[in-house]
This record gives C-alpha cells, structure tokens and sequence, in this order.
C-alpha cells in the first residue's frame, strides 16, 4: 500500500509541474475543452519517463485540437486571407502567435507523411495525412521537432509535433506556428491540395471580413 501511495503521489506533482510549466489552461467558458483523460493523449519526453499533455490541449467545435498547447480559442486570428510576400500571394494558413519553445500539437489524429526543411519557405514543417487520407495537416515555421517524430509514424490528436519557432522565411521578432489544413483529393501529394481556412473550424466563430 505504501509503495502504491508513493507512486500516486509522484504521478500528481510531475503532472502538477507540467501543467505549471507550460502554462495550461482550457478555452474560458468551455464546459470540457480538454481531451479526455481517457481518450486522446499526447506525450513529450521528460527525463527518463513520458509526460502526458493533454490537459494542455484546447478541442475546438470540430473536433480539431488547437495544435499549440496552452492557447485558447479567444487567442486565435484569422490570417487565411492575409496577403504575404508583398501581396504576390495569399496566406492559405493561420499563424498561432506563442512563445519561442512552446510545445505543437496535433491537431487530428494521423500519419506523419513528410518531414522537411524549407529554409527559405516554411522552415522545419511536418505534414500530416488524416486516416482517411482526404486532408493534410501543415506545421511550419518549427524550431525543431518533437523526440522521436519521424515519417510512417502514425500519432493521436494531442500528440507532440515539435517546438514553435521561426525557421524559414519567419520573422524572429514573432514566432509562431504556421497551421493549414489542405482537402486532398485522390493521389495528391503531401505537397498538394486545395486550402481550407483553419480559423472556424479551431475557434468556432466565422470567418473574418
């Protein structure tokens, strides 16, 4: 019993430490934006043991998870018709402004399908491929990935992506997570697909004008 105790004991303040640490918190008048404890869970590697994050992961009304741990509904923009390089294109995306370090999510449950580094474009970005392999989920802009992450790895909503950053064509003054989401159609690419605006679908609210 005492050896029981002890091991519950430890399990409450290394949950309470990571909980602290990466200032978590749910969306504000949410009844349960968490995942389930029982459900979804999403792991960083810490010291010789695993640490769970899902108490830091905010579940919007579709069902995607805010993929940047800690940031709430009410935090997010809508930059999806932003215009980019000196209006010579459109931003496709939504940047999650957050501090350098902190921890990406998934935001779907998914196959890591490409690993890259687009030093002038994106920077260190993972692709994500749905289960039903109709949508790409784009992260960029990384400072490095999460332990472990590699390709053909098949991950969990809630589950560690890497670190937000500024690589690529970023501004260091800023960084921020780049999220897409792309609807595929049959045999695109991981580099294909059309653009849908993450906005509504993260935050609940309609799309800005």
């Amino acid at each position: 019993m005492r050896t029981i105790g002890a091991v519950t004991v430890t399990a409450v303040l290394v949950s309470a430490f990571w909980i602290f640490f990466y200032n978590i918190r749910t969306a504000p008048g949410a009844t349960d934006g968490r995942v389930a404890p029982a459900g979804d869970k999403g792991r960083v590697e810490a010291g010789a043991g695993n640490v769970t994050v899902a108490e830091g992961v905010v579940v919007g009304p579709s069902g995607l998870a805010i993929p940047v741990a800690g940031v709430s509904a009410q935090e997010l923009v809508d930059t999806f018709t932003q215009a980019r390089a000196g209006g010579a294109r459109v931003h496709d995306a939504i940047d999650i402004m957050a501090a350098e370090g902190t921890p990406v999510v998934a935001a779907a449950a998914g196959t890591v399908e490409k690993l890259f580094n687009s030093k002038g474009g994106g920077g260190i970005t993972a692709y994500v491929r749905s289960p039903d392999g109709q949508w790409i989920y784009y992260y960029a802009h990384l400072q490095r990935y999460a332990p472990g992450l590699a390709e053909g790895q098949k991950i969990e909503r809630g589950a560690p992506i890497g670190f937000v950053g500024y690589t690529g064509n970023a501004n260091p003054a800023g960084p921020h997570l780049h999220f897409a989401i792309h609807r595929m159609a049959p045999g695109e690419a991981w580099h294909e697909g059309s653009p849908i605006n993450p906005y509504p679908l993260l935050a609940g609210k309609a799309v800005s004008r």
